[in-house]
């Protein structure tokens, strides 16, 4: 085993849990319901950031006086209503990957920008909560991602230098920080193909689970 890879680290919505899209379909009924379009623009640009920094991308694309919260309520209930208690489909593969991680004893670590809250009740009902020994979120860190914070923050919980570390995300602003925290960034893509930009910044851009841990395995 190669001992310099010390731990892996995780994004959750769009890597381990199949979400991303299914925010995306909950927005769009309730933009269609409210009259608001566009609605998908802004919702790409939030990807991977905290709830502070999605409210800010869509009152600078809606204006000032756009509704957020009270639509971002209504939106988080439909969702919970579709995919809660469970109903949130895996991404294919994340189970072997995790188990793959825990036979070889690496330090495993939850990096995401959704608030603490709603990330522990969606690996619990996913029943992959006890596969992490740090779950760090985005009410825990003073910036969002692209900055490097949170990823800076899961190595220090977990004791392991951030060369010792790999990321594994789906989205540019988590590719962004993981390359800012000088850890090695695996993008496996959800619904934005890299740029070039991101492929230079990305250590390895792979299809799918199952290719990052065949990845790991050879690194190992």
């Amino acid at each position: 085993m190669n001992t310099q890879i010390q731990a892996v680290l995780f994004d959750m919505d769009g890597v381990i849990f199949d979400s991303e899209i299914k925010v995306i379909e909950c927005w769009k009924d309730i933009a269609e319901k409210y009259g608001f379009g566009d609605i998908e623009a802004p919702c790409y640009e939030a990807l991977g950031t905290t709830r502070e920094k999605t409210k800010e991308i869509m009152l600078e694309h809606y204006g000032a006086d756009f509704p957020y919260d009270e639509y971002k309520e209504e939106m988080s209930a439909l969702f919970h209503e579709r995919y809660g208690e469970g109903r949130l489909p895996k991404k294919k593969g994340i189970e072997e990957l995790l188990q793959f991680l825990h036979m070889h004893n690496l330090k495993v670590a939850l990096a995401s920008s959704t608030r603490r809250e709603v990330v522990t009740q969606e690996l619990r009902d996913g029943g992959l909560i006890d596969y992490f020994d740090a779950v760090i979120c985005g009410d825990m860190v003073a910036r969002s991602k692209p900055e490097p914070d949170i990823f800076l923050k899961a190595c220090e919980v977990l004791g392991v230098a951030p060369e010792h570390a790999v990321g594994i995300e789906d989205s540019f602003n988590g590719v962004h920080a993981l390359a800012a925290a000088g850890i090695t960034a695996v993008m496996v893509p959800d619904l934005k193909q890299p740029t070039e930009e991101i492929r230079a910044l990305a250590t390895v851009v792979l299809p799918d689970l199952t290719a990052a841990k065949a990845y790991l395995e050879k690194i190992l």
